[in-house]
């Protein structure tokens, strides 16, 4: 449905518009109003997860939508290979951000409707381009701007491409 075309391959990506309808349709606007395009892989932990969809190459933080309810009550869950919203420490602050679990996270995954236990809402998950995404995780990192994690060779998402039969 969704092709990230970045300087290390494509990855490509189904949205589950079924069971996280506000996650995902949050997520494709973002992908129709071009904003994920030359953002970068700003946060990569090998084992963990990838995070992008909200900082520029000079790590300037691009300004977003206002957040959307945290659906991570779906019951999908932070697999292998799943997108999920990044979010600040508030259960309903994700805009733009998302990550891909390389690995299963289960600890990111819904509990219960506290502070600590609304999880990481799943959205979607890749369907092509794991290779990439483990690529991606290997990354050398170093602390950028008082970020953490910043993998030292920029990963960038150069376009995206939406194939509009599938959505």
């Amino acid at each position: 449905m969704i092709t990230f075309t970045t300087n290390v391959g494509d990855i490509e990506i189904e949205l589950d518009f079924e069971n996280a309808p506000l996650s995902a349709k949050n997520f494709l606007r973002y992908c129709e109003e071009g904003f994920y395009d030359y953002t970068i892989f700003h946060r990569t932990i090998k084992g963990f997860m990838i995070q992008g969809g909200g900082m520029t190459a000079k790590m300037k933080e691009k300004p977003a939508h206002a957040p959307i309810r945290n659906e991570a009550d779906n019951g999908l869950k932070n697999t292998l290979g799943t997108l999920a919203m990044a979010r600040t420490d508030e259960p309903h602050s994700a805009t733009s951000e998302f990550f891909i679990n390389v690995a299963d996270n289960d600890f990111l995954d819904h509990t219960g409707r506290t502070a600590d236990g609304w999880g990481y809402a799943v959205f979607g998950k890749v369907t092509a381009g794991m290779e990439v995404v483990k690529k991606i995780a290997r990354a050398k990192t170093t602390t950028v701007a008082g970020y953490d994690d910043v993998p030292v060779a920029t990963i960038t998402i150069e376009k995206v491409v939406i194939n509009l039969s599938s959505v």
